[in-house]
């Protein structure tokens, strides 16, 4: 099917791009496929225009996912056709270049128009393996990678189709159709929903993850991927999802578990998050969490059958936390778990999510995880009950909706 053009506001990326302009890195914007990356571009780009004074013959925008953009599809005659767009005779010039990893041995190019040193350069990718190998060899200390997620709640809330709904209405839809943000266009008519977010989940697993790693057995990687959207938010390993997966009938073993999951982490299916030692201040290189980059590719996967809303939440406010603050763990204590400690610019931070604490045995559990973190660090727990603000002995306990919408760290 032919794809839904939206375009929203990325207020959050536009800041970044903002800070970073004229500096003599190269910005690569990562993220799952079609999260907004090159909507972010062509944003971008006006931005340039509208608000720097950038003349356009100044900038050179090339897409190369577009057909007609196929023969520039090797390093030489990319280079050299982003030279010839280009107007010589003006000083700095803006190089902007969407899905740039469908290039092989990009990084020469990157490397050779960045040494000219009158380009600022913006490239985006579809997988995390670009940054890896002999790009980040090539280009180490001269790139900053700008992670992109689909849309933030807020951002939901803010785009025109949504716009007059009440937070409580706005939340339901966005976990049933996920935040890509074409998913826009298309709700209320389920049909196409499905079959918008089945055709991203399966390009994104045959393009960006079996291709990738010369993978054969595909039915392997679709059940490895349906298990992990049913288990987010659980502490797991390649050997115990081998196991699960052999219990289930598909032999497989744990390298090979271990490989898909780096293939699905690479394209931005899911975040593996590692727990975090809090007495001993230190990450812990067992068990892991994973949570998915959209619940809407999660529930057309697991055919519908997800609507369990604490773990959902649990996933929402994950993906909030990476935008706003960046590394997020999963924390450990000798009396139990944190579901999630940041240590962002502000600090560290601690946070308890549940669905609902109105048992007083729900919120006695949630709060002593937090009060035996005996260091002074701000502590949080997220709820879904729409309620005020409420202190426990310096535990905030807020509404998750009210926090999303916020933007702010808490």
């Amino acid at each position: 099917m032919s794809e839904v053009m939206v375009v929203i506001d990325r207020p959050l990326y536009l800041k970044k791009l903002d800070a970073w302009k004229d500096r003599d890195v190269i910005k690569v914007i990562t993220g799952v496929r079609r999260c907004g990356k090159s909507t972010l571009m062509t944003l971008w780009k006006q931005r340039l225009i509208d608000e720097y004074g950038i003349d356009p013959s100044s900038i050179v925008h090339i897409n190369l996912e577009l057909l007609e953009n196929e023969t520039l599809l090797e390093y030489h005659r990319l280079y050299g056709e982003i030279l010839h767009r280009l107007d010589s005779s003006v000083g700095q010039r803006y190089v902007l270049l969407d899905e740039i990893q469908n290039v092989p041995d990009f990084q020469k190019t990157l490397d050779s128009l960045q040494a000219r040193g009158d380009m600022d350069i913006y490239v985006t990718g579809s997988n995390a393996t670009l940054l890896s190998g002999t790009l980040a060899t090539l280009i180490s200390g001269r790139y900053v990678e700008i992670a992109m997620t689909p849309l933030s709640f807020a951002e939901y809330m803010g785009a025109a189709p949504v716009q007059g709904k009440t937070p409580q209405r706005a939340w339901s839809e966005y976990l049933h159709d996920g935040a890509l943000p074409a998913t826009l266009a298309l709700a209320g008519d389920e049909s196409l929903l499905h079959d918008y977010l089945d055709g991203i989940l399966s390009t994104v697993l045959f393009k960006d993850v079996a291709a990738r790693l010369g993978l054969s057995n595909m039915a392997a990687l679709e059940t490895i991927t349906r298990y992990m959207f049913g288990n987010i938010g659980n502490l797991t390993n390649p050997k115990a999802i081998a196991n699960a997966m052999t219990s289930s009938g598909m032999k497989i073993s744990a390298p090979t578990v271990s490989n898909y999951l780096e293939g699905l982490g690479a394209a931005f299916i899911f975040y593996p998050v590692q727990r975090y030692d809090i007495k001993g201040k230190r990450a812990l290189r067992q068990e892991r969490k994973y949570y998915a980059v959209d619940l809407g590719m999660r529930r057309v996967l697991c055919s519908g059958n997800v609507r369990d809303t604490g773990r959902l939440l649990e996933n929402v406010v994950f993906l909030e936390l990476m935008r706003r603050e960046g590394e997020v763990y999963v924390g450990q204590s000798a009396s139990g778990e944190i579901d999630f400690v940041t240590n962002g610019a502000t600090g560290r931070r601690y946070y308890q999510v549940s669905e609902s604490v109105h048992d007083p045995n729900t919120l006695e559990r949630e709060l002593s995880s937090l009060r035996v973190i005996r260091d002074n660090y701000p502590k949080t727990l997220i709820t879904l009950d729409d309620e005020r603000p409420v202190s426990h002995e310096g535990i905030q306990q807020i509404y998750a909706l009210d926090w999303l919408l916020s933007g702010e760290v808490k």
